[in-house]
């Protein structure tokens, strides 16, 4: 049995071949860099799932190009902002147990409404981010 990590600070990489890698200590964007060169090998089919706690709305747009992404509402609420590759645009009102997709390509940002807790698995390779 391994020890018990937080998964609001060591997120965890699902890779090929149905394998799970703990990861070092979140430390800020400059740790998705690294994460990159650790998970490049597992290309697109790699999953980074983290857990975050959001108290203001996000300042940044992202936009993940090879996969899609799973937003799912713990705690709390949130309105995730999208805009698809087509140009379309869509807003999704979250709450506790709801999820949302985030299609490959599409741009995402959220509005929280006082504090809320969402899980996250996404295809991160080639992930871009833009400022709101």
């Amino acid at each position: 049995m391994t020890a018990a990590r937080s998964l609001y600070t060591y997120p965890i990489h699902l890779g090929l071949g149905a394998t799970a890698v703990a990861q070092p200590e979140f430390t800020g964007m400059e740790w998705y860099d690294e994460y990159g060169r650790r998970a490049a090998a597992d290309g697109r089919e790699g999953r980074l799932v983290s857990l975050y706690r959001f108290d203001e709305s996000w300042a940044m747009w992202e936009m993940h190009p090879v996969g899609d992404e799973v937003v799912a509402c713990i705690e709390g609420s949130m309105i995730l902002h999208q805009e698809m590759a087509d140009g379309s645009k869509a807003s999704v009102a979250l709450g506790p147990g709801d999820y949302a997709i985030n299609p490959a390509g599409a741009w995402h940002t959220a509005d929280i409404d006082g504090s809320a807790l969402a899980l996250f698995i996404t295809a991160g390779e080639g992930t871009e981010h833009r400022p709101r």
